[in-house]
């Protein structure tokens, strides 16, 4: 009986928020000129003008900006497809043309972006869903992280030969599913790597390139960052910071080089899955973008210790999954390109939405909505296999949601 009335309050709930969902719809269903997708965007890249499109429909979608046309399809996945990257054609050319993703199939497929040709499927490449992919080009390394706890290594130089990925070492640490990567190089034969996990514990590791006719890969712990209480769903470097964006509503900026001076956390009323901090991008400016539950939020970030929020807005109607800058090129009357910063968003409403960053950081806030929160789902009744995180099964009620 206890459980039929647990299902009762959160069906009444849910009725709840799918009302207010369908009433938030209906009021900004304009705003930021959106672009109606037929699936879910779970990660989304911006190249020159078009938005590359990981959904929960198993495809990946190269979608037009200015348009609003799909002007590429990728068919193969056979789960939602949660994370992509990029790599070179060959080894150091730069062109970005090789398309690679991960889906809850637990393969990673690597696409010819000129013939959009499946080059290689890598089958059981984690023990379970595929989180994250990080690529560094001048190792030709592929670094992939899951929902088996485990952080992976592919060797990417011999990509042309159309067969799967060689594995070239692994990381198993973590306790918990590993959400977001980020690693740059240091060496010829070294890098650095962030790990972060679903209990939302940062682990900095020193890799090294072990030679032979077989290299591998190996990571040495160096630190463990536990600032936040729960899943960190993005992360950031440059400068000597990191950033982090976590399910426990902050985001923090941890000064690497002077620990003691990092500035306190940015509280959000909900849990905050994307960031977009314009100080990382070519505009070096001091501004920070965050996605928490539905809404847009603008900080000024140029004094550290005292963020300003200069604008929060209504942008989407349900939990926005990604902020992307997008540096939009338009031809001038006498003839010359010019380009101007926008923002991409995307979210659980299945939409893509586009915002000059000009009138987000001078035009008046647009007036805010009370943010939406969804309800717990009642315990899972999987009887055997892998279970899932709390977190994964709200992520997999959110996806399979129709609305």
């Amino acid at each position: 009986m206890a459980g039929d009335m647990s299902t009762f309050l959160v069906s009444e709930a849910q009725l709840i928020l799918d009302e207010a969902r369908r009433q938030k719809s209906e009021k900004i269903k304009t705003l930021g000129s959106p672009i109606q997708l037929s699936g879910k965007a779970l990660a989304i890249q911006v190249h020159e003008s078009y938005v590359w499109i990981a959904e929960n429909t198993a495809v990946v979608r190269k979608l037009d900006l200015e348009s609003g046309k799909t002007v590429q399809l990728y068919k193969g996945h056979t789960g939602p497809v949660t994370t992509l990257a990029f790599t070179d054609t060959n080894p150091g050319s730069g062109d970005g043309k090789i398309l690679i993703t991960g889906s809850w199939d637990r393969t990673i497929r690597l696409w010819n972006t000129d013939t959009r040709e499946l080059i290689s499927t890598t089958k059981d490449a984690h023990g379970d869903f595929i989180k994250s992919l990080f690529v560094l080009s001048s190792h030709n390394l592929l670094i992939s992280s899951g929902s088996d706890k485990i952080v992976r290594f592919w060797d990417l130089s011999t990509l042309q030969r159309k067969e799967p990925l060689r594995s070239v070492g692994s990381i198993s640490s973590h306790t918990r599913p590993v959400e977001s990567l980020y690693a740059s190089t240091c060496f010829d034969t070294s890098a650095v790597l962030y790990t972060a996990d679903t209990m939302g514990i940062i682990k900095f590791w020193f890799l090294t390139k072990d030679g032979g006719s077989s290299p591998t890969w190996r990571g040495t712990l160096r630190e463990e960052l536990i600032h936040h209480r729960t899943r960190i769903n993005e992360m950031l470097y440059g400068s000597d910071h990191l950033w982090t964006a976590s399910a426990d509503g902050t985001v923090q900026v941890l000064n690497r080089a002077s620990p003691e001076k990092s500035p306190p956390p940015i509280e959000h009323p909900a849990p905050v899955r994307s960031i977009l901090p314009l100080a990382l991008t070519e505009l070096g400016e001091p501004y920070l973008l965050t996605g928490a539950g539905d809404m847009m939020r603008v900080y000024d970030v140029s004094t550290a210790d005292e963020p300003e929020l200069i604008r929060e807005m209504d942008a989407h109607w349900h939990d926005i999954t990604a902020i992307r800058l997008w540096k939009r090129v338009t031809a001038g009357s006498d003839g010359m390109s010019r380009i101007e910063p926008w923002i991409v968003s995307t979210s659980l409403d299945g939409t893509i939405r586009k915002w000059r960053l000009s009138e987000l950081l001078s035009l008046p806030p647009i007036p805010k909505e009370p943010v939406i929160s969804a309800p717990a789902p009642p315990p899972s009744s999987q009887k055997s296999g892998f279970k899932m995180t709390d977190d994964e099964e709200r992520e997999l009620a959110e996806l399979m949601d129709s609305d």
